[in-house]
Protein backbone atom coordinates (compact mmCIF):
# COMPACT_ATOMS: atom_id res chain seq x y z
CA UNK A 1 0.00 0.00 0.00
CA UNK A 2 1.40 3.44 -1.08
CA UNK A 3 2.15 5.81 2.36
CA UNK A 4 2.38 8.96 1.99
CA UNK A 5 5.30 11.17 4.72
CA UNK A 6 7.26 14.83 4.32
CA UNK A 7 10.56 14.64 3.38
CA UNK A 8 13.78 14.76 5.49
CA UNK A 9 17.10 15.37 4.91
CA UNK A 10 18.31 11.84 4.00
CA UNK A 11 15.99 11.87 1.00
CA UNK A 12 17.55 14.48 -0.36
CA UNK A 13 19.83 11.97 -3.03
CA UNK A 14 16.92 9.51 -3.26
CA UNK A 15 14.71 13.02 -4.75
CA UNK A 16 17.46 14.07 -6.95
CA UNK A 17 18.04 10.26 -8.60
CA UNK A 18 14.00 10.28 -8.89
CA UNK A 19 13.09 13.83 -10.22
CA UNK A 20 14.75 13.15 -14.03
CA UNK A 21 13.39 9.67 -14.04
CA UNK A 22 10.00 9.99 -13.14
CA UNK A 23 9.87 12.85 -15.81
CA UNK A 24 10.72 10.18 -18.67
CA UNK A 25 8.93 9.76 -22.13
CA UNK A 26 6.19 12.99 -21.00
CA UNK A 27 5.64 15.99 -23.03
CA UNK A 28 7.56 17.76 -19.95
CA UNK A 29 9.92 15.29 -19.73
CA UNK A 30 12.53 17.81 -19.34
CA UNK A 31 13.40 21.36 -20.39
CA UNK A 32 17.39 22.28 -21.49
CA UNK A 33 18.42 18.75 -20.84
CA UNK A 34 20.37 19.08 -17.98
CA UNK A 35 18.71 17.15 -14.65
CA UNK A 36 21.36 18.87 -12.25
CA UNK A 37 20.68 22.68 -13.35
CA UNK A 38 16.57 22.25 -13.90
CA UNK A 39 16.60 20.42 -10.15
CA UNK A 40 17.64 24.13 -9.14
CA UNK A 41 14.50 25.03 -9.99
CA UNK A 42 11.59 22.87 -9.53
CA UNK A 43 13.15 20.90 -6.71
CA UNK A 44 15.83 21.91 -4.15
CA UNK A 45 14.33 25.39 -3.53
CA UNK A 46 11.73 23.39 -1.91
CA UNK A 47 13.79 20.95 -0.10
CA UNK A 48 15.61 24.28 1.15
CA UNK A 49 12.51 26.74 2.11
CA UNK A 50 9.44 24.54 2.83
CA UNK A 51 10.41 20.87 2.89
CA UNK A 52 7.15 20.91 5.36
CA UNK A 53 5.25 20.96 1.55
CA UNK A 54 7.17 18.29 0.28
CA UNK A 55 5.29 14.84 0.00
CA UNK A 56 6.98 11.73 -0.76
CA UNK A 57 4.84 8.63 -1.83
CA UNK A 58 6.76 5.41 -0.45
CA UNK A 59 5.55 1.92 -1.30
CA UNK A 60 7.47 -1.22 -0.04
CA UNK A 61 10.27 1.53 1.66
CA UNK A 62 10.96 2.42 -1.86
CA UNK A 63 10.15 6.57 -2.80
CA UNK A 64 7.96 5.98 -6.27
CA UNK A 65 6.98 9.93 -6.26
CA UNK A 66 6.88 13.17 -4.71
CA UNK A 67 4.94 16.41 -4.48
CA UNK A 68 6.63 19.90 -4.03
CA UNK A 69 4.20 22.45 -2.94
CA UNK A 70 4.10 25.93 -1.59
CA UNK A 71 1.51 27.75 0.35
CA UNK A 72 2.11 31.04 -0.64
CA UNK A 73 3.99 31.50 -3.75
CA UNK A 74 4.47 35.44 -2.83
CA UNK A 75 6.77 34.63 -0.19
CA UNK A 76 8.59 31.95 -2.70
CA UNK A 77 11.31 33.07 -5.47
CA UNK A 78 9.28 33.28 -8.33
CA UNK A 79 10.17 30.37 -11.07
CA UNK A 80 11.56 33.06 -13.66
CA UNK A 81 13.87 34.14 -10.41
CA UNK A 82 14.55 30.88 -10.65
CA UNK A 83 15.59 29.70 -13.68
CA UNK A 84 17.64 33.24 -14.31
CA UNK A 85 19.79 31.97 -10.85
CA UNK A 86 19.75 28.11 -12.52
CA UNK A 87 21.19 29.80 -15.72
CA UNK A 88 23.95 32.15 -14.66
CA UNK A 89 25.37 29.23 -11.81
CA UNK A 90 25.23 25.62 -14.60
CA UNK A 91 25.26 27.90 -17.72
CA UNK A 92 23.34 24.99 -19.92
CA UNK A 93 23.24 27.07 -22.60
CA UNK A 94 27.03 26.06 -23.18
CA UNK A 95 26.50 22.48 -22.90
CA UNK A 96 25.67 20.83 -26.49
CA UNK A 97 22.66 19.09 -25.35
CA UNK A 98 21.11 22.11 -24.09
CA UNK A 99 22.47 24.61 -26.49
CA UNK A 100 19.42 24.18 -28.80
CA UNK A 101 16.86 24.67 -26.35
CA UNK A 102 18.23 27.79 -25.93
CA UNK A 103 18.51 28.65 -29.57
CA UNK A 104 15.01 27.82 -30.21
CA UNK A 105 13.56 29.38 -27.31
CA UNK A 106 14.86 32.94 -29.19
CA UNK A 107 12.55 31.93 -32.30
CA UNK A 108 9.80 30.95 -30.31
CA UNK A 109 9.39 34.64 -28.27
CA UNK A 110 10.24 36.23 -31.51
CA UNK A 111 7.86 33.59 -33.43
CA UNK A 112 4.77 34.62 -30.26
CA UNK A 113 5.39 38.60 -30.83
CA UNK A 114 5.23 38.94 -34.29
CA UNK A 115 1.82 36.84 -33.28
CA UNK A 116 1.19 38.21 -29.98
CA UNK A 117 0.55 35.01 -28.47
CA UNK A 118 1.01 34.81 -24.77
CA UNK A 119 4.06 33.20 -23.43
CA UNK A 120 4.71 31.34 -20.53
CA UNK A 121 5.45 32.48 -17.36
CA UNK A 122 4.95 32.96 -13.58
CA UNK A 123 1.54 33.03 -12.47
CA UNK A 124 0.50 35.38 -9.16
CA UNK A 125 -3.40 35.60 -8.14
CA UNK A 126 -3.91 36.00 -4.56
CA UNK A 127 -6.96 33.65 -5.14
CA UNK A 128 -4.58 30.88 -5.42
CA UNK A 129 -1.60 31.30 -3.48
CA UNK A 130 -0.39 28.27 -3.20
CA UNK A 131 1.16 25.99 -5.97
CA UNK A 132 2.70 22.62 -6.57
CA UNK A 133 4.95 20.23 -8.63
CA UNK A 134 3.79 16.61 -8.98
CA UNK A 135 6.00 13.66 -10.05
CA UNK A 136 5.60 9.86 -10.40
CA UNK A 137 8.04 7.11 -11.23
CA UNK A 138 6.25 5.78 -15.04
CA UNK A 139 6.04 2.17 -13.15
CA UNK A 140 3.88 3.56 -10.18
CA UNK A 141 1.75 5.29 -12.66
CA UNK A 142 -1.53 4.04 -11.88
CA UNK A 143 -0.50 2.83 -8.58
CA UNK A 144 -2.74 5.68 -6.57
CA UNK A 145 0.55 7.48 -5.46
CA UNK A 146 -0.61 10.57 -7.68
CA UNK A 147 -3.77 10.38 -5.89
CA UNK A 148 -2.77 10.20 -2.56
CA UNK A 149 -0.20 12.83 -2.66
CA UNK A 150 -2.66 15.29 -4.56
CA UNK A 151 -4.93 14.47 -1.39
CA UNK A 152 -2.96 14.77 1.49
CA UNK A 153 -1.23 18.18 -0.22
CA UNK A 154 -5.00 19.72 -0.69
CA UNK A 155 -5.39 19.30 2.89
CA UNK A 156 -2.59 20.64 3.77
CA UNK A 157 -3.96 23.94 1.91
CA UNK A 158 -7.28 23.47 3.61
CA UNK A 159 -6.16 22.74 6.97
CA UNK A 160 -3.71 25.80 6.38
CA UNK A 161 -6.50 28.39 5.82
CA UNK A 162 -5.55 29.11 2.18
CA UNK A 163 -7.84 30.49 -0.38
CA UNK A 164 -6.94 28.04 -3.39
CA UNK A 165 -4.35 26.71 -5.14
CA UNK A 166 -2.23 26.75 -9.07
CA UNK A 167 -0.18 24.55 -10.73
CA UNK A 168 1.23 25.11 -14.19
CA UNK A 169 1.57 22.06 -17.12
CA UNK A 170 2.16 20.95 -20.15
CA UNK A 171 -1.01 21.46 -22.00
CA UNK A 172 -0.30 18.27 -24.31
CA UNK A 173 0.04 16.18 -21.54
CA UNK A 174 -3.43 15.31 -21.67
CA UNK A 175 -2.89 12.47 -18.79
CA UNK A 176 -1.98 15.14 -16.59
CA UNK A 177 -4.72 17.12 -17.77
CA UNK A 178 -7.23 14.38 -16.86
CA UNK A 179 -5.89 13.82 -13.71
CA UNK A 180 -5.86 17.02 -12.51
CA UNK A 181 -9.35 17.72 -13.56
CA UNK A 182 -10.42 14.80 -11.58
CA UNK A 183 -8.69 16.49 -8.90
CA UNK A 184 -11.08 19.34 -9.07
CA UNK A 185 -8.49 22.15 -10.75
CA UNK A 186 -10.46 24.19 -13.78
CA UNK A 187 -8.20 25.60 -16.50
CA UNK A 188 -7.65 29.01 -15.94
CA UNK A 189 -6.66 31.79 -18.64
CA UNK A 190 -4.99 30.92 -22.68
CA UNK A 191 -2.42 28.63 -23.13
CA UNK A 192 0.46 30.02 -23.40
CA UNK A 193 3.87 28.60 -25.80
CA UNK A 194 6.59 27.27 -23.57
CA UNK A 195 9.79 28.77 -25.45
CA UNK A 196 12.45 26.40 -26.53
CA UNK A 197 10.28 23.24 -25.76
CA UNK A 198 9.29 20.55 -27.78
CA UNK A 199 7.33 17.91 -27.71
CA UNK A 200 8.05 15.35 -30.91
CA UNK A 201 9.02 18.26 -32.74
CA UNK A 202 6.18 20.58 -32.23
CA UNK A 203 5.90 23.31 -29.70
CA UNK A 204 4.09 22.87 -26.39
CA UNK A 205 2.02 25.47 -24.03
CA UNK A 206 1.54 25.95 -20.78
CA UNK A 207 -1.57 25.28 -19.23
CA UNK A 208 -2.24 27.38 -15.93
CA UNK A 209 -5.05 25.16 -13.50
CA UNK A 210 -6.56 26.42 -10.18
CA UNK A 211 -8.18 24.82 -7.68
CA UNK A 212 -10.20 26.66 -4.63
CA UNK A 213 -11.66 24.20 -1.07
Amino acid sequence: MVKIRTFTERDRPVLHALFARARKGSPSDSLWGHDESEAAVYLRPYMDLEPGSLLLAIDGGRVIGYLAGCLDSAAFPSEVARVDQAIRRYRPFLRPRSAGFFARGLVDVAWAALRRAPVAGDFHDPRWPAHLHINVVPEARGSGAADRLMDHWLERVTDHGVAGCHLQTVAENMRAIRFFKRKGFVAHGPARVIPGLRYKGRRVHQRTMVWNP
